[in-house]
């Protein structure tokens, strides 16, 4: 029960943490005119948000690892090896997102970091988690607990979570299309790895990895008062790389890597059908969806941005619900 006190307190602190720092960007942003060019080609019901602030990633960033610290201090949690690797790769990909829109603010239009360099620099991140995970300790094996295995990858777990980090961080980002729509399944998402961090007891530090997902469950749902439908900010890649970077981060160590495709089931679809809508186009000449990725499909179709974005909160939960029931109880 201490942890579970430990883990509400943690988010509370995180929302309220969230919520001020959100009172006093915002303006700031505002003033200085850092507001989001808006692309023609997502519609014209999005040209109304041009000029809305970005880089709200920063807005649950820094409230994350405050809160972190002032538990921290308070002596309520210990920055366990595990909790630091997360840490690292949050900032990383997070300060890579900055980098990102910071240029396309210089720029003024949507051309950030070139696609390639941005994929060295999430790739080496990568290396680097995989590095310090492995000469930690940590085991190149994937659990598949449901049917008893544990299957030794060797070098093949290098890649595997390669795959993980890049993948999961570029899906978030993919599906930072809608007002509030990544933040809100981030938050559903790492509802799921803090309850999976709680029972995974044979892992050192497994409390800390669990407050750490509750407290940016509560920046989240903090910063979600400002980007629920009409935005005033936007998390910008700022914060979309840094919460898929976390989000595999927490996977991997948890040992609940294959659980990432219920967790963030949605972001997985989000990504296939833009990767379907683009080999189709190239090699068919044609399109499966009116437009990719899916949400702006439902768009194309008539529904209200709200509407889409309840829906895609229901299969979410849903599809972490079922990954909540595979880790712990299967």
């Amino acid at each position: 029960m201490l942890v579970l006190a430990k883990a509400a307190m943690a988010m509370m602190l995180g929302f309220i943490l969230s919520i001020i720092a959100g009172l006093v960007l915002i303006p700031i942003l505002k003033r200085l005119k850092i507001g989001q060019n808006v692309s023609m080609t997502v519609g014209e019901r999005h040209l109304k948000k041009n000029g809305t602030p970005t880089l709200g990633g920063i807005i649950f960033i820094i409230p994350t690892i405050v809160t972190l610290l002032l538990l921290k201090f308070k002596g309520s949690i210990e920055l366990s090896y595990n909790l630091q690797i997360i840490l690292i790769v949050f900032a990383s990909y997070g300060l890579l997102g900055f980098a990102d829109d910071f240029v396309k603010l210089k720029r003024h239009n949507n051309e950030g970091l070139s696609i390639l360099f941005k994929l060295l620099c999430q790739t080496a991140i990568a290396l680097v988690f995989f590095y310090i995970y492995i000469t930690n300790g940590g085991s190149p094996t994937l659990e598949i607990s449901a049917l008893g295995l544990d299957i030794d990858l060797r070098w093949f777990y290098g890649l595997f979570i390669l795959f993980l980090l890049v993948g999961t961080s570029n899906a978030v980002n993919i599906t930072d299309g809608l007002d509030g729509l990544a933040t809100g399944l981030s938050a559903i998402a790492f509802v799921a790895y803090g309850m999976l961090a709680m029972n995974a007891k044979w892992m050192i530090g497994n409390q800390e990895v669990a407050i750490f997902c509750f407290v940016l469950v509560g920046t989240l749902l903090g910063f979600l008062f400002f980007n629920s439908h009409p935005a005033k900010i936007f998390m910008g890649d700022t914060g979309s790389l840094a919460l898929g970077g976390a989000l595999a981060a927490t996977a991997i160590l948890t040992k609940h890597e294959l659980s990432l495709a219920l967790v963030g089931g949605v972001f997985v679809i989000e990504t296939l059908s833009s990767l379907i809508q683009m080999i189709s186009i190239i090699y068919f000449k044609k399109r499966i969806f009116r437009m990719a990725p899916l949400h702006h499909h439902f768009e194309q179709l008539g529904w209200a941005e709200s509407d889409i974005v309840k829906v895609f909160y229901v299969v979410g939960l849903l599809l972490a619900m079922a990954a909540i029931t595979y880790g712990v109880w299967l």
